[in-house]
């Protein structure tokens, strides 16, 4: 059986991490979605979500320090519900890697775009070819070498965030030394209260997407039942600090009574940025935006790559599941996931624009996401049982349930056009993984 080359360590796999989840990308996306929830609260939902991730990832611990498997959710729900219950999870997940690489690579070349822009070079629809380059380099990344991919996107994800952290640093400096710091933003709205909290967890949850995706490197990281759970732990609690801190300074940022001024714009650190710093600067988080884009591209290609490499292993097709014989990596999975996300960017994205393509896709991605993380809490915990374990058992538990709020949020009250049907094509897409299983029944059987 052909095998993963094994070289990889925690810093590799806590790189993996980040660049799917994207924290530059997400809080230049998702912290306007959370103020419209839960108006000045935006950080305390972040807050809450953080603990509600932290919650899910340990049902991701329980079974990454027992099965060192590149399968993640396929391999964990596998073990507890069998392995065509995990297929169909491994399947969600592979949607979701797909999707998401694909809406990154659109925003790569929008947020360029809007750099060029700001120095009053137009660029039209020219977005669509960088995002092109952006597939292309990430394929190169992910076919070589994975050690050296893993740690490029580390560094990357590093560089974009410190460039947010300098911003906050003078909007805190400029805010604390006019008026002092508010601790408002880290207490219900009194125009909202607990209900807007409980909604900007959805998006808080939405932020974290893709926190697992380390679990995908068990088979090519040394001590990978000690290495993969630190990597997790780290991952959630870095990007969770950041989180609640990019959220904290774009609130304060605007100002406490300002708001909806902060909802409704399409770029809240471009206008931060000119608020309190310089055009330049301006620029400098349009470039570190798309970093973090093509950094969540170069990830969610090596991850759904390997999703693939596994299920072709357990049944799916043999030939996904070779590995190169020099580089180690799963080449031909790569390949096939780099011409699925370039068929949606090409087909869908010039039609919508990047950032209408982004939000659908990665609301089909995130849908099939829960359904995956509902599934490996609910083994968590299924599998706790039966091993007497009352702790993991509730833990198990307690994460299912919060998986739930998220799922119950995005699909009620129905979203408005196109959004009310997202939620077939997900269906329709775990459907399709069922017709497979029907075709091919030996899937499964050869996953150890």
């Amino acid at each position: 059986m052909a095998k993963l080359k094994r070289n990889l360590g925690p810093i590799e796999a806590v790189g993996l991490s980040l660049s799917v989840m994207a924290p530059t990308m997400g809080m230049a996306l998702n912290v306007t979605l959370a103020a419209g929830a839960a108006g000045t609260a935006a950080p305390l939902g972040f807050a809450v979500g953080t603990v509600v991730v932290a919650v899910v990832g340990l049902s991701f611990i329980f079974f990454a320090s027992r099965i060192t498997s590149a399968g993640s959710s396929y391999a964990y729900i596998g073990e507890t519900f069998g392995p065509r219950a995990g297929f169909i999870a491994g399947w969600c997940m592979l949607l979701l890697y797909i999707a998401g690489g694909s809406g990154s690579a659109a925003l790569f070349g929008n947020f360029l775009r809007a750099a060029l822009a700001d120095h009053g070079v137009e660029i039209g629809g020219w977005w669509l070819a960088l995002g092109v380059v952006a597939l292309g380099l990430s394929t190169v990344f992910a076919w070589r070498d994975m050690s050296f991919a893993t740690r490029l996107m580390l560094i990357m994800e590093l560089c974009s965030i410190a460039v947010i952290i300098y911003l906050g640093i003078r909007i805190l400096s400029a805010v604390g030394g006019a008026e002092g710091l508010s601790a408002a933003p880290f207490r219900p709205d009194p125009s909202i209260g607990w209900w807007g909290i409980g909604y900007a967890v959805v998006f808080a949850v939405l932020s974290f997407a893709g926190f697992e995706a380390a679990t995908t490197l068990a088979e090519e990281t040394r001590s990978p039942g000690r290495a993969i759970p630190l990597a997790l732990v780290g991952s959630v609690v870095l990007a969770g600090v950041f989180f609640v801190f990019a959220s904290y300074i774009q609130i304060v940022g605007f100002g406490l009574d300002n708001v909806k001024a902060l909802v409704a714009s399409e770029a809240p650190l471009n206008t931060l940025a000119l608020k309190f710093g310089t055009l330049r600067m301006a620029t400098a988080l349009d470039i570190a935006t798309s970093v973090s884009a093509l950094s969540c591209v170069i990830g969610t290609l090596s991850a759904g790559a390997r999703m693939l490499f596994v299920l072709g292993r357990a049944g799916l097709s043999a030939r996904a599941a070779t590995v190169h014989p020099v580089y180690g990596t799963p080449t031909v999975s790569v390949g096939i996931v780099s011409i699925l996300m370039l068929a949606g960017l090409l087909a869908w994205a010039p039609f919508v624009g990047p950032t209408d393509y982004y939000d659908s896709v990665g609301t089909i991605g995130v849908l099939a996401l829960i359904v995956a993380y509902l599934g490996v809490t609910a083994a968590a915990a299924i599998h706790a049982l039966r091993s007497g374990s009352r702790l993991w058992l509730a833990l198990g538990g307690l994460g299912t349930v919060a998986m739930a709020w998220p799922l119950y949020n995005s699909i009620y009250p129905v979203p408005d056009f196109p959004g009310n049907i997202w939620p077939y094509v997900v269906i329709g897409w775990i459907m399709l993984g069922a017709a497979l299983l029907v075709a091919r029944p030996a899937i499964g059987g050869s996953e150890p």
